[in-house]
């Protein structure tokens, strides 16, 4: 599996950590099947895993982003469904982005939709937490629709170069003009609380208690938490890193959803509970947009190169895609808010 990170290097630079300083190259473990952001390495015996950045999704020089995502760890952790964070080595001339050495959790990938009641309640406890009078570093999204709509935006100019049929694109120009109208118009106050942003199923494991893990949460933010929600069931997540997965059922996405409203105080409830349809179809849009950002930097930015990820999940990444960019399943994601069968407020 090719790896950004020269593991000698990181052993250098681990070996400069209090209690790590007879740490052998054995004890570097690499985790098959490397995020398309991060190689992961586990240090044998000591609990933890390095998070070894490979680029920024945020568009950050190196130093801020893993504050940034430092940061993202810290807030996330009393949650009680975040890894806790270890040690931040910064930025060097062994390791260019610095590495996260955060707690190592043992478990299962998340399966849908049988785990999704324990993912309920992790999202949940995550949005409970108290928002902070200061909330930077991490960004704020004061007004939740027009920060993901500003997000959208400057992925969607990737559209064009989307593996898309003509007819697919036009959807999506649909889809952009109806986010660009929704974000100008008039709305009702939107809570505003801490979110993983990145939460689709394969983000999550699932300890031998049966507690939900939120293993990725390097780029959280204080925005719209329906989001979150709407990200672990949306089509375009199930099927990202579980393509044998079948779409979520109607009626689970429904009861998804009500068991995360009954785990949130009814003050938060209440108010978001006009807020899950919106924003799941923003959400989706969210999504298309980025895959359309990969598609097109992966071909010529050498940061985001397919070359440097595990031939096997760089063929699958494609491979989803251009699936999700196919006619069949934007009709059928778009069917959700657009056809007679539209899901229905939980």
């Amino acid at each position: 599996m090719p790896l950004l990170v020269d593991l000698d290097r990181l052993l250098c630079a681990l070996r400069s950590r209090p209690g790590m300083g007879e740490l052998t190259p054995g004890d570097l473990q690499p985790l098959a099947g490397a995020g398309v952001a991060h190689d992961h390495v586990r240090i044998a015996g000591h609990g933890l895993l390095a998070r070894v950045p490979r680029v920024s999704q945020l568009s950050l020089a190196a130093a801020d982003n893993l504050a940034y995502q430092a940061e993202c760890f810290r807030r996330l952790a009393p949650s009680g469904h975040v890894p806790r964070l270890a040690a931040v080595v910064p930025p060097g001339p062994a390791l260019p982005m610095g590495a996260l050495l955060v707690e190592e959790i043992r478990g299962r990938p998340a399966r849908v939709p049988g785990d999704l009641p324990a993912i309920a309640e992790a999202l949940a406890a995550i949005h409970r937490l108290p928002v902070p009078a200061e909330r930077a570093p991490l960004a704020d999204h004061a007004d939740p629709v027009a920060g993901t709509w500003a997000v959208i935006a400057a992925q969607a100019v990737h559209f064009d170069r989307a593996p898309a049929s003509a007819a697919a694109r036009a959807a999506l120009a649909a889809e952009c003009a109806w986010a660009a109208d929704f974000a100008a118009a008039p709305q009702p106050p939107s809570p505003c609380t801490l979110v993983g942003t990145d939460t689709h199923p394969g983000n999550f494991v699932v300890d031998a208690a049966g507690r939900a893990m939120f293993v990725d949460a390097e780029k959280a933010l204080y925005g719209q938490p329906a989001i979150d929600v709407a990200h672990v069931t949306l089509p375009t997540s199930v099927l990202w890193s579980a393509p044998d997965a079948e779409p979520v059922a109607a009626d689970q996405v429904l009861a998804f959803e009500r068991a995360w409203l009954a785990a949130l105080p009814s003050a938060l409830a209440g108010p978001l509970r006009g807020w899950v349809r919106p924003m799941r179809r923003l959400t989706w849009l969210r999504s298309m947009s980025w895959f359309a950002r990969w598609w097109v930097l992966s071909r010529h930015d050498p940061a985001w190169s397919a070359a440097a990820l595990d031939p096997a999940l760089a063929a699958h990444i494609q491979g989803r895609v251009r699936l999700f960019f196919t006619d069949a399943m934007i009709d059928r994601v778009r069917a959700e808010w657009l056809g007679p069968d539209a899901l229905p407020a939980p």
